[in-house]
């Protein structure tokens, strides 16, 4: 048995990697695991995103989770999505609609045109056109960030996504069963205050929030 081997429910687990590729695709944070220098456990969320084969993760050079996670330290990351509520006829049975996966491996620092193309990936993945739209990082901010890769290796993915399995007693009875969808929700855009008069939305933030 390893560590990526479910004792419970493992009806729920996937090996697919696009199952796995798509709740990264479709996730903005995760929560990032490890021992800290006193060996007491520390967990941080952070904005991650897919990089090749692999994900990455940012923060100042002046951090000292990031530091710590940069010299290869084992580290566990777990990544979470609730796509809505698996409604029972009772409480007891009722639960989320989810997908959550946990990686394991190690960091390391990225430099020079890699580590651009990290920041470059990290900016789409959050605001898909924008790299364009805007100047490029300066140099004392690039030497201000510090910039992760973990290859994905070793992994383990859940997926619910089904019905109550409620028991006969409860069928039988008036009660409401289905599942609440959340969906899409919807986005919204403010100006900031100092804005100067006549600057339009740009096209990336027009493809977010359509209607404003």
């Amino acid at each position: 048995m390893t560590r990526t081997t479910s004792t419970r429910l493992p009806e729920l687990m996937s090996r697919e990697r696009a199952d796995l590729d798509a709740l990264l695709a479709a996730s903005m944070v995760g929560h990032i695991a490890f021992v800290d220098e006193d060996g007491g456990p520390g967990v941080l969320p952070s904005a991650i995103v897919p990089f090749g084969d692999g994900i990455v993760v940012h923060g100042s050079t002046g951090s000292r989770w990031m530091r710590r996670i940069a010299t290869g330290v084992p580290v566990v990351v777990s990544v979470t999505a609730v796509d809505g509520i698996i409604v029972a006829r009772s409480a007891f049975e009722s639960s989320l609609a989810y997908r959550s996966a946990v990686l394991f491996g190690t960091f390391r620092a990225l430099d020079g045109t890699q580590k651009q193309a990290a920041l470059d990936a990290l900016t789409e993945h959050l605001i898909p056109g924008r790299v364009r739209e805007v100047r490029p990082s300066t140099k004392r901010e690039l030497a201000a960030t510090l910039v992760v890769f973990m290859p994905i290796d070793e992994w383990s993915l859940r997926v619910s996504d089904g019905w109550a399995e409620d028991p006969e007693c409860d069928v039988a009875g008036d009660a409401w069963s289905g599942q609440v969808r959340y969906g899409e929700r919807p986005a919204t855009s403010m100006d900031a205050p100092d804005l100067r008069t006549g600057i339009p939305r740009p096209p990336s933030i027009d493809a977010i929030c359509p209607s404003g």
